[in-house]
């Protein structure tokens, strides 16, 4: 797969055949963004004379709202390394990652689309979610696009993002529902765990005297960490590509006055791993209980090992 990144203001290669394309921020890359996929690719069998068109899928960093008002950015859920990956996996022949700032927010609907649909990525069609907007000021609506598309010449198209009937999937939902902690329905959108990836650092090491050896990873800036508590998952190690069944403990580690926040992962039965310095990928299951401040340490263990068979059951593992 072809994947473009440009700074803002710069140009990528510009195509020199047409394509089916999908514009979106596309954050978390969930149920509802591989739907609005999945119509690209049929479109682009649709508007073809014999083989299918490229479909392009056109993301953005950073998200246009940490640029035109970035105390309301939001906490991302994916990093744009991954949104590239899982945009392949959901069907996208090419990804262009466009830089977004000041001048690119400044475009008029006609300017998007006659500089990246047009200009740059010949666009035979285009799909996009119903509540796609675009242009300075989000001037343009898919009734916009639909009636650019008729001007220029490409077919374009919003489809409805997958719900449940009463919900509409969004990345603003799943935000919602990691923030809440229920990670389980987050992974039910995402179709998969949402996780956290960091490099170990050394912590208090209280686990290992305890017998609960942590591998800690600070959550990223910016990036969209669970609501404090201890959850099941997975702890895949980037080096080996081991993946391994693990109590997580998001928080500040009150019953020690702790102040920094810090995702904790236990794998289950290992006092023999050392991590420090391996890049980590943490993956939320399920949310075992909220984080409480208990009396002394031997409260915690004696908590810590309740945890453990709890995180057994939901991973559903007897390791």
């Amino acid at each position: 797969m072809n994947v473009w990144r440009a700074s803002e203001g710069a140009r990528t290669r510009p195509r020199t055949d047409p394509s089916v394309v999908s514009v979106g921020v596309f954050d978390g890359v969930h149920v509802g963004h591989r739907h609005v996929l999945a119509r690209a690719r049929e479109r682009a069998a649709e508007l073809s004379a014999g083989s299918p068109l490229d479909v392009v899928a056109v993301t953005f960093d950073p998200h246009p709202t940490a640029v035109f008002a970035p105390d309301r950015a939001p906490a991302m859920l994916t990093s744009v390394e991954q949104r590239v990956a899982l945009l392949e996996e959901a069907g996208a022949d090419e990804v262009r990652v466009l830089g977004f700032g000041a001048e690119m927010a400044s475009w008029s609907p006609d300017e998007f689309v006659e500089r990246i649909l047009l200009g740059e990525l010949r666009a035979a069609g285009v799909v996009v979610g119903a509540n796609f907007t675009y242009g300075s000021r989000a001037a343009g609506d898919v009734e916009t696009l639909i009636a650019s598309g008729r001007e220029h010449g490409f077919a374009a198209e919003g489809v409805a993002l997958d719900g449940d009937g009463e919900t509409v999937y969004s990345s603003t939902y799943v935000r919602s529902l990691v923030a809440e902690g229920d990670v389980a329905e987050a992974a039910r959108v995402l179709e998969r765990p949402h996780s956290v990836r960091g490099v170990v650092v050394e912590g208090d090491k209280r686990g290992r005297q305890m017998g609960f050896p942590t591998a800690n990873v600070l959550p990223p800036v910016g990036f969209a960490v669970p609501a404090d508590g201890v959850y099941a998952g997975w702890l895949r190690r980037h080096d080996t590509g081991d993946v391994l069944p693990a109590a997580i403990s998001v928080g500040s580690n009150p019953t020690f006055d702790g102040s920094q926040r810090r995702v904790e992962s236990y794998v289950l039965d290992r006092d023999d791993l050392e991590l420090y310095g391996v890049d980590v990928e943490v993956s939320f299951v399920a949310r075992v209980r909220g984080q409480v401040r208990f009396d002394g340490m031997d409260a915690l263990v004696e908590q810590m090992r309740r945890d453990v068979v709890d995180v057994r059951e939901a991973l559903g593992t007897t390791v």
